[in-house]
C-alpha cells in the first residue's frame, strides 16, 4: 500500500529527549522531507479495526510540520516522533474486524479520535483522556491516515452509517473528516471553557476547520453574536455561510477593538476562541475586547510566548482556559449526534476541495497559502 512519510533530521535545540520523541517538535526537528513511500498492508490485532482510508484532511498540524522556521525546524510545537505517516482527520471503510472486537462489522463507515489515551494512567482514570499520560497523537507520534490502509483501536473509533438518513456515502465519507476538528472546538468551548449562556457574545479568531466549527457551535448554543476574525478573505466568507454575524480581515481593520465595542454596546465579548495560533498577537487584543468575567479559550498551538496583562485579568475576573484534544465527555457522540439530527446544517461545506493522494506533496505546498476551507485527500481516487 502507499502512504506519505515525513522524515526530519534530529537537532534538538535544548536538550535531548529520548527514543526521538519531542515534546515540542519545533524544538528538535529540523529540515523535514516528504515522500510517498511503499509499505506492507497492516493486519489488525484482536483489538482492532482495519480500515480502507477514504478521506484524510489536511491540518494545520501536518501543515506545521511540512512548513519551517527561518531556522529550518518544523513549526509544529506539540509531541512529535519522527519519521511518521502523517493525518489524523481521517473516515474510512472497516474491511476486516479483530476477533475480540464487538460492535463493528465489515462495510461500516466509520471516523476516529486521533488523541490515542491509555485507559489506565492517572489522568484517564479521572476523567481527563486528553492529557493521558501516555499519550499517543495519531499522524504524529503514531503512524497516521495518509495511508490507503490504517489498522485503529476499535475503542477510538466512531460509526456514521446512520448518517445515511440526511447524506450520500459520499456526503457522509467526506464530513466523517471534519468530527475530528469540530470536537476540538466542542471540547473548548463547553468542556474545558465551561460553555456559555445563550445570548452571549463570541469572536472566533482565526477560521480554519477547527473555528470554523466554533462558529457552528456557538450559534448552535445560542449566542446572539459571533465575530469571526482571520487575515485570509476566502476563509472570512466561509465563515458567512457557517453563521458568522459579522467577519473582519484583522490585517485591513483598523481599530479592531473600538469595532467590538461598537457591536457590543461597549459591554465586550463574553467568550473569545483563539484559533489561530498566534498568541503573541491575539492575546493582547482578546484581552482588550474581553467583557466582565469573560472567558478566553486557546485551542491553537503557539509557536511563541505571550504577553498576559494579569492586573486586567484579576481585575475583570477573567479566565484563560487552554484546552487540547476531542476525546471523552461524549464530544464525538454529540458532534456526531448534532449532524445527525440537523444542528449543524451545511457542515459539509467546510469541505472546500479535493484531490487524489497521488498528487499530496503539491497540494501540501498549495495549501500553505490557506485560502481554502478543508482541504481533502483523497486517498484511493483513481
Amino acid at each position: 500500500m502507499k502512504a506519505l512519510l515525513a522524515e526530519a533530521t534530529w537537532t534538538p535545540k535544548k536538550q535531548n529527549l529520548n527514543k526521538n520523541l519531542a515534546v515540542s517538535g519545533s524544538l528538535a526537528w529540523k529540515d523535514p522531507q516528504f515522500s510517498i513511500i511503499d509499505k506492507t498492508l497492516p493486519a489488525p490485532r484482536p483489538d482492532e479495526l482495519l480500515v480502507r482510508v477514504k478521506y484524510c484532511g489536511i491540518c494545520g498540524s501536518d501543515l506545521h510540520v511540512y512548513e519551517t522556521d527561518p531556522e529550518g525546524y518544523i513549526r509544529f510545537s506539540g509531541p512529535t516522533k519522527l519519521p511518521i505517516v502523517l493525518g489524523h482527520e481521517l473516515s474510512g471503510e472497516v474491511v476486516e474486524v479483530g476477533k475480540e472486537v464487538k460492535g463493528f462489522f465489515p462495510g461500516d463507515i466509520i471516523t476516529t479520535e486521533s488523541i490515542l489515551w491509555c485507559g489506565h494512567c492517572t489522568a484517564c482514570r479521572t476523567g481527563m483522556p486528553n492529557q493521558c499520560e501516555n499519550v499517543e497523537l495519531l499522524g504524529l507520534t503514531i503512524d497516521g491516515g495518509f495511508a490507503e490502509y490504517l489498522t485503529l483501536k476499535a475503542n477510538y473509533c466512531w460509526k456514521l452509517n446512520h448518517l445515511q438518513e440526511r447524506y450520500s456515502i459520499e456526503e457522509i465519507y467526506k464530513i466523517g473528516t471534519l468530527i475530528e476538528p469540530i470536537g476540538c472546538a466542542y471540547n473548548g468551548i463547553f468542556i474545558s471553557g465551561g460553555g456559555l449562556l445563550p445570548g452571549a457574545f463570541a469572536i472566533v479568531y482565526g477560521v480554519g476547520a477547527i473555528g470554523l466549527g466554533a462558529v457552528m457551535l456557538l450559534k448552535a448554543a445560542g449566542a446572539a453574536i459571533v465575530i469571526a476574525v482571520d487575515s485570509i478573505e476566502e476563509r472570512l466568507q466561509i465563515a458567512k455561510l457557517m453563521g458568522a454575524d459579522y467577519v473582519y480581515n484583522i490585517a485591513t481593520t483598523k481599530d479592531f477593538s473600538e469595532v467590538v465595542q461598537e457591536i457590543t454596546g461597549g459591554w465586550g465579548v463574553d467568550i473569545q476562541v483563539e484559533a489561530a495560533g498566534a498568541a503573541k498577537h491575539t492575546i493582547p487584543m482578546m484581552q482588550r475586547n474581553i467583557a466582565k468575567r469573560g472567558k478566553i479559550i486557546y485551542l491553537g498551538r503557539a509557536e511563541s510566548e505571550a504577553f498576559i496583562d494579569l492586573n486586567s485579568l484579576v481585575s475583570g475576573a477573567h479566565t484563560i482556559v487552554g484546552s487540547r484534544g476531542h476525546s471523552g465527555y461524549g464530544i464525538f457522540n454529540n458532534v456526531i449526534t448534532m449532524i445527525h439530527k440537523g444542528k449543524l446544517l451545511g457542515v459539509e461545506n467546510l469541505v472546500t476541495s479535493s484531490f487524489p493522494f497521488r498528487d499530496i506533496l503539491n497540494v501540501l505546498e498549495f495549501s500553505r497559502s490557506r485560502k481554502n476551507g478543508k482541504i481533502l485527500i483523497d486517498m484511493h481516487s483513481v
